[in-house]
């Protein structure tokens, strides 16, 4: 399989890379969490739950695998991968309001409008 080169300056706010915002899928034998699986479905009940720790640390794999386990993969989630070329405030938003639109559609279309405005 030939690799692409990734050249970061291609994506701007209008063309975000989609594979970003698709929930990975689970891993085979994996160590079990249920502590954290309790507290992310206790999660569930608030307006937002966010999951932070440093790279490697299992992030993505536990909330896959909890979604899988807790939920059978319908319930809504809004996922977005970051990485450092992210930490640009229009470019965070444009991918959190993308993420978001994947639950419901028209969510932060006014925000990302008045952002993208030329007199802010």
């Amino acid at each position: 399989m030939t690799s692409v080169p990734f050249d970061r300056r291609l994506i701007t706010t209008d063309a975000l890379l989609m594979t970003k915002l698709y929930v990975p899928r689970g891993h085979p034998n994996l160590v079990p969490r249920p502590r954290l699986g309790e507290l992310l479905t206790e999660g569930m009940s608030r307006k937002l739950t966010l999951v932070h720790a440093p790279a490697g640390f299992g992030k993505t794999t536990l909330l896959s695998e909890w979604r899988m386990m807790q939920l059978g993969g319908e319930y809504p989630l809004a996922w977005v991968s970051l990485e450092e070329a992210d930490n640009d405030p229009m470019r965070f938003l444009s991918y959190l309001v993308a993420a978001l639109q994947s639950i419901e559609e028209d969510i932060g279309e006014v925000a990302l409008l008045s952002l993208r405005s030329p007199g802010r």
